[in-house]
């Protein structure tokens, strides 16, 4: 089940605030991408889009927000032993925060484990990049991949959100 469905859900909020959605004032999405690490080559904007794009999917509200951190090895194996008690690094972690104000909450990224397992998917650095913080942002929204049900619902949503970015060539709708 998805536990933002008051925040997003295809089910849920419209993303609208009334009929003067083209205002100025009128809040927008964020993403906002940190490269922590020098191992791999970042497309931040990239990044952004396909978070946003994430979002915007599942029906997330205009003021929505959601951090991303791109970084090593190291850096995400601390923070798994830390969080999870597991002691290895691992590709994506999601940290959901409670929805206040419209933060949804953090992804974490590996860059390095990106670049080891992208080959294995047959895709790019940088589309496997772009997949993991779709799944990260999928976790913020709710989605879980703990019992081959949902992980089955799970990948292909992803796959769905990512075919609509490749489609964009990377560039989702602002």
């Amino acid at each position: 089940t998805r536990t933002w469905r008051g925040i997003c859900g295809r089910g849920g909020a419209s993303g609208s605030r009334g009929s003067d959605s083209g205002a100025r004032d009128t809040p927008r999405m964020k993403a906002l991408v940190t490269n922590r690490q020098r191992a791999v080559a970042v497309d931040g904007r990239r990044l952004r889009r396909a978070a946003l794009l994430a979002m915007r999917s599942e029906g997330c509200p205009q003021e929505s927000e959601v951090s991303i951190a791109v970084v090593s090895d190291e850096a995400i194996r601390t923070l798994n032993r830390r969080y999870r008690r597991v002691d290895r690094p691992t590709d994506v972690l999601a940290f959901p925060q409670d929805g206040s104000r419209g933060v949804l909450g953090d992804v974490i990224v590996s860059a390095e484990r990106a670049a080891a397992q992208a080959p294995a998917y047959g895709h790019t650095v940088a589309r496997e990049l772009s997949l993991l913080v779709i799944h990260g942002v999928l976790h913020l929204l709710g989605y879980d991949d703990r019992t081959p049900n949902a992980s089955k619902r799970m990948r292909r949503r992803q796959r769905e959100i990512l075919s609509a970015l490749d489609a964009a060539g990377g560039r989702a709708h602002r």
